[in-house]
């Protein structure tokens, strides 16, 4: 008698991928999911040894789901729609386990990872918007300096003109 736990286990695999805009990703992603009961003989036969489940069936799954996942999607979009391409994943993955008898129940992107240039790119370009806000303001202040200074002349005016009135009355 062979013992094959079908508790939920949890399987973490780093998987490298491309986005659809050609970035180089590094995902890691953990997995949760058991074994029915139904089928560990049929993975005990398969496999020979049960231990062997998370290498020879669910890492390559998993890598083959990111890769296939993360296509879809430019490297910005990776994380500002992870819960998307972590939907998209799982999807995939209950597909391609499912034969197996193993059932996903959940599905976590642990970490995206990308080229260092890559990330270079993104800061440079959250320091220009940065900077250019701060423009942006600095503008904002001169324009209002200015009409400050437009009020007071026109106060200025008013006062003079007033005064030469009150002058000319008298």
């Amino acid at each position: 008698m062979i013992r094959v736990n079908i508790q939920t286990q949890k399987v973490e695999a780093t998987a490298n991928a491309a986005s659809k805009d050609l970035q180089n990703i590094s995902a890691t992603i953990a997995v949760n999911g058991n074994v029915q009961a139904s089928f560990a003989k049929e993975l005990y036969r398969n496999l020979g040894d049960a231990s062997l489940v998370a290498d020879k069936i669910i890492n390559p799954s998993i890598q083959e789901s990111v890769k296939a996942a993360t296509a879809k999607y430019t490297a910005e979009e990776l994380i500002t729609k992870r819960t998307a391409v972590s939907q998209d994943i799982r999807v995939l993955l209950v597909e391609k386990l499912e034969r197996w008898g193993i059932v996903v129940t959940d599905v976590n992107i642990v970490n995206f990872q990308f080229s260092a240039d890559f990330d270079a790119a993104i800061e440079n370009k959250v320091k220009a918007e940065q900077e250019a806000l701060a423009e942006k303001n600095k503008l904002e202040s001169v324009k209002f300096q200015a009409q400050q200074s437009i009020e007071r002349a026109k106060a200025e005016a008013e006062s003079i003109r007033i005064q030469a009135e009150a002058i000319k009355s008298q």
